[in-house]
């Protein structure tokens, strides 16, 4: 609750920051939309993140889109800026409304989205992971309904790109020991250790958004997703409860964690075997409902 409490003033704050400065760049006569994408596009930011976000707009025919992006452009970068000052660090991959690849009318988007679907390289896949999660925060919203439904309509035809977003689902497995409870990476600087976002929370989220997309589901929330995806198909409520525990229980560990990272650079690694008894408990069980998640959506795609 505090957590959601947080990111909702913090939009609230971007909102009215954005306003302010829509009218001092003279945007008065373009359509736009700011996009969170991410975790923030899902609402599932936590204390270490950076911001990802992306526009998206329309313009009269008689008037220039060049133009009109470079107006936008603009006012983005110095949104961007904003954010970096008060503390949410600039994407390092460049993932920002203030990239032109990432300021778009809704027709470009279209073709962006199109040529990942067509072509899931590598490369797309991972750009159709950050940018398909986006939510609207700002601006003219019904920009965005417009783009997820446009999106729908060529996910859910075309089983082959929903195949390979599974795969990518799939990749990584839960850190579930054969002998010892949990499978703990040896690395040097992160030995003993384990990812609770990469082989923890993150396989919730890819899971959830194969369902989201497979059954046009419009909610950007990963516990949201996955309670809608499961009422469709018909699985039974208490199952469906036990898997938005797990997903909870780890964002609530990844919150402990980036408190005082452990392992300085790594936030989101946790020893296992530093927790009590009943948190290890519930970390394995957490696991367990990840891999039956992956079980499920395996079977639904006879992966």
């Amino acid at each position: 609750m505090v957590h959601e409490q947080l990111v909702g003033i913090g939009e609230v704050g971007l909102g009215i920051g954005e306003c302010l400065l829509a009218v001092r760049h003279d945007l008065a006569h373009i359509e736009w939309c700011w996009l969170a994408l991410g975790s923030e596009g899902r609402g599932e930011q936590t204390f270490a993140t950076d911001h990802d976000n992306a526009l998206v707009f329309d313009v009269p025919a008689a008037r220039s889109v060049d133009a009109a992006r470079a107006h936008l452009l603009a006012f983005a970068r110095e949104v961007n800026a904003g954010l970096d000052r008060l503390g949410f660090p600039l994407c390092t991959g460049n993932v920002m409304a203030g990239n032109p690849d990432l300021c778009l009318t809704v027709d470009e988007w279209q073709s962006k989205f199109l040529a990942w679907i067509r072509e899931p390289t590598p490369l797309a896949l991972l750009n159709a992971n950050i940018v398909f999660d986006f939510r609207p925060i700002y601006g003219a919203s019904p920009l965005a309904e417009r783009l997820r439904t446009w999106l729908f309509g060529y996910t859910q035809a075309n089983p082959s790109f929903l195949r390979l977003m599974t795969q990518n689902a799939l990749d990584v497995e839960p850190p579930l020991g054969l002998i010892r409870a949990f499978a703990v990476d040896d690395e040097p600087g992160v030995k003993g250790t384990l990812d609770l976002k990469t082989r923890g929370t993150r396989i919730f989220v890819d899971c959830a958004r194969v369902f989201a997309l497979a059954h046009g589901i419009a909610e950007t929330g990963t516990a949201a997703r996955l309670a809608i995806a499961a009422e469709r198909l018909g699985v039974d409520r208490r199952h469906v409860q036990a898997t938005l525990h797990a997903f909870h229980f780890l964002q609530l560990l990844r919150l402990r964690q980036q408190e005082q990272p452990p392992v300085p650079g790594h936030p989101n690694r946790l020893d296992p075997y530093s927790l009590h008894e009943v948190d290890q408990r519930m970390l394995k069980e957490a696991f367990r409902m990840a891999k039956q998640l992956q079980d499920r959506l395996r079977l639904s795609y006879r992966l």
